[in-house]
């Protein structure tokens, strides 16, 4: 994936030597985007490639082959590549502005372009972008193991499936378990690159979903009982065409990761390797998005969920069909464990950002640390529980915050141009880019309000 014409930018190859510090210096910089490196040699390539992809692999997994329903296999995986295309775009260009700008974080860039103006704008929508993902990982979480019952119909989680109905394995002690044992000690950590390990294990997990899946698909069409799936998308009236546009939040949610880019780079020793990091990060993520889509639509056709975990639900059809049924959630259901402090590590930092913007480092604070850090994860927990069900909302996410973040910022930062860098080609492609932007995703949210509004209605 490469962005051509593109204005020339020497990049460092080290960081700078330390400065002297004074003993009665604190710890960290005062600035929230500056990090210590005391003990620290630096994020390594891998590290940050894994760190990177689990930023971008999350729920949005499970919604693509839903995609694939609506677009049909072949637009269905010209629409994921394409994204990525699109993805890669817009963050290079946010790194060559950040160079121009000598900004270390998404937030100054914009700042840098709009003022405090634009930068409490992006940190806003960081943190409704990131509440939301974080409570339907939580959701979903508690759908896998404890179970959820749907328009009547109960689907039984792997708890219930395995020890029966009992007090412990109920949705609300499942997942304040989850939360102290797993969220809370991983939301500890002060430096994204101690994540790497999870990060890495995450990635392996949506791989083993991709295998087991793709091997239950394989031994399908051997034995011929899965049909042809669609290559083309049903149209027949305005309607329809309409609907092909509510693909693209969820696309576009698929690929966020821009709010962690800047943390990854600042962590890693050698900043010249951050264009290549993005490239691999989002091609391994391109495999997995197409990997996942294609076998899911294919195994299940027309009868794909919007939440494709939900048909892992009834037998298969093959032997050891529970079995794989399990294997295939529990490992979607760790993954999204160690996703979790990754979208975290985001968020907190631009809603300390947004609620103490003159205090020293949130790392050297530890009180601060501790109250932020405690007080997102409980509200987030009482989202999971006491909201049943969030995708009507995650939808209307995806079309707001999510698509300014990935999108309409780099694009308007590029059109503003406060550095005299931007070429005509990146203008024109930021045009593009804005506009595809708002009008799909007026579409997409049109279209869900409706359907909304016609379930919400008496019937006649």
């Amino acid at each position: 994936m490469t962005i051509e014409n593109r204005a020339p930018v020497k990049e460092k190859k080290h960081r700078k030597p330390k400065p002297v510090v004074d003993e009665n210096a604190p710890l960290l910089p005062k600035h929230e985007e500056d990090i210590a490196h005391d003990g620290f040699n630096g994020a390594s390539f891998p590290g940050a490639v894994f760190n990177l992809s689990t930023t971008i692999v999350g729920a949005g997994i499970m919604a693509l082959p839903a995609t694939m329903k609506v677009l049909g296999l072949a637009p269905g995986i010209a629409m994921i590549v394409f994204m990525a295309f699109l993805t890669e775009a817009s963050i290079e260009l946010l790194l060559r502005f950040s160079k121009a700008g000598q900004s270390s974080s998404y937030g100054a860039v914009m700042a840098d372009a709009f003022g405090k103006t634009g930068r409490i704008l992006l940190q806003v929508c960081v943190v409704i972008n990131n509440v939301g993902v974080l409570i339907v990982y939580m959701i979903i979480i508690g759908d896998v193991l404890s179970g959820t019952t749907s328009n009547g119909l109960h689907h039984s989680g792997i708890l219930e499936g395995w020890f029966g109905d009992h007090w412990w394995n109920e949705r609300i002690f499942v997942l304040l378990l989850t939360t102290l044992a797993v969220f809370a000690p991983l939301a500890c950590f002060k430096r994204v690159d101690s994540l790497r390990y999870t990060s890495a294990l995450s990635v392996a997990l949506a791989l083993v979903f991709v295998v087991i899946t793709a091997g239950i698909t394989i031994v399908k069409l051997i034995n011929g009982s899965i049909e042809m799936p669609r290559f083309l998308p049903i149209v027949t009236d305005l309607s329809s065409i309409w609907k092909l546009f509510t693909v693209v939040p969820v696309l576009v949610t698929a690929y966020i990761c821009h709010y962690n880019v800047h943390t990854i780079d600042n962590e890693l020793e050698d900043t010249s390797q951050t264009r290549n990091i993005v490239q691999a990060s989002l091609l391994l993520c391109s495999t997995l998005y197409i990997a996942t889509s294609f076998f899911c639509f294919l195994l299940f056709g027309e009868s794909t969920l919007d939440d494709v975990l939900a048909n892992f639900d009834t037998d298969l059809g093959i032997p050891y069909s529970s079995v794989l049924n399990d294997a295939v959630r529990i490992s979607y259901a760790v993954h999204l464990m160690l996703v979790f402090p990754i979208i975290f590590f985001a968020l907190r930092l631009n809603l300390d950002g947004l609620l103490f913007p003159s205090a020293r480092s949130l790392a050297t604070d530890n009180k601060r640390f501790v109250l932020v850090s405690f007080g997102l994860i409980a509200a987030v927990f009482l989202g999971a529980t006491f909201i049943p069900s969030i995708w009507d909302a995650f939808q209307f996410t995806g079309a707001t915050a999510a698509v300014c973040i990935g999108f309409i910022f780099p694009a308007a930062i590029t059109l503003r141009d406060t550095h005299g860098i931007a070429t005509k080609k990146d203008k024109i492609l930021s045009i593009f880019m804005i506009v595809l932007a708002v009008f799909s995703n007026a579409v997409a949210i049109y279209s869900d309000a409706n359907s909304l509004f016609k379930k919400s209605s008496p019937r006649a």
